[in-house]
């Protein structure tokens, strides 16, 4: 039977479904390898630092990262702290107050970012932070599964200075394999997704641009 005027030919169909049929299963693949990779850097047990920073950066968002990342200052591992991601209404102060025993320490030592509201502004107000310290070197604490995330955030902001990472495992992801846990597996889930949106948006955005001054964000004690 011949084909109708316009119609592709039977052949042609076939090889485009089977190069439709063999790029999903490629990008399933890279999904599913990335996903491998994503897992093992997630790590079950926090590390014992050995080396110190110019200065340490906390991310907020996860129980204890502010009281580990104020804990890893007064050991000397660096010589600020920076507090990304605070809400507006809070202040040193108050940081102060949850944790007595080192008030003067983040009176002295520790600036407030309240401008982030995200991993991409936590990573552009650190940059403008580390510009203002001179620093070369930064220790980064965040929860374990945001660290994979924040980690190429911040390289792509501060490409030249040395990252540290500092991971902050949750007693749930320590005490038991995450695939064990549905609300667990969820969230490595989610973050596997969001951090795979991040590469891609990396590849094809520039990187942001610090404008103006650092008034109200890095280096804020109100």
């Amino acid at each position: 039977m011949t084909p109708a005027p316009g119609t592709p030919p039977t052949g042609l169909l076939r090889r485009l479904a089977r190069l439709l049929i063999l790029g999903v299963a490629a990008a399933l693949a890279a999904l599913g390898g990335g996903f491998v990779w994503f897992v093992w850097h997630v790590p079950a047990e926090e590390v014992t630092l050995k080396q110190n920073a110019d200065g340490i950066v906390v991310l907020t968002g996860g129980a204890s990262r502010i009281a580990d990342a104020i804990e890893l200052l007064a050991a000397g591992h660096g010589k600020r702290l920076l507090i990304s991601g605070v809400h507006r209404a809070t202040s040193s102060a108050e940081i102060a107050r949850l944790i007595p025993r080192y008030q003067r320490l983040v009176s002295c030592c520790v600036d407030l970012d309240h401008s982030a509201i995200n991993t991409v502004g936590n990573a552009v107000e650190t940059r403008r932070w580390v510009r203002d310290q001179g620093f070369a070197s930064l220790i980064v604490v965040t929860s374990a599964y945001h660290m994979p995330r924040t980690m190429a955030e911040l390289a792509r902001q501060l490409p030249d200075t040395m990252l540290v990472p500092f991971p902050v495992v949750t007693d749930k992801l320590r005490n038991e394999p995450w695939w064990a846990s549905a609300p667990t597996a969820r969230l490595i889930l989610s973050e596997y997704a969001k951090f795979v949106v991040a590469q891609l948006r990396m590849r094809i955005e520039p990187a942001a641009e610090i404008t103006g001054d650092s008034s109200g964000r890095a280096g804020a004690k109100s």
